[in-house]
């Protein structure tokens, strides 16, 4: 899948949250995928570790959490 269909597809399944947000998690999990961390995936190792992190996203397999919506 592209990166567009792939952020697409965490929008839709993620109303609340915004691009921005998912680039911030997209970072932290591809930080912890470099150190070592274990895909929830099973796909080849040519793959780069954004865009694991970002499929892992996209499908659910990493939850995101922490974002809190602040009112002025």
């Amino acid at each position: 899948m592209k990166v567009e269909e792939l952020t697409a597809k965490i929008l839709d399944n993620n109303p609340n949250m915004d691009r921005y947000q998912i680039a911030l998690a997209v970072a932290k999990r591809t930080d912890q995928l470099l150190n070592g961390a274990t895909s929830k995936l099973s796909v080849s190792k040519n793959i780069k570790a954004a865009d694991l992190a970002l499929m892992e996203i996209a499908e659910g397999l990493i939850i995101i959490k922490g974002f809190v919506d602040i009112e002025k």
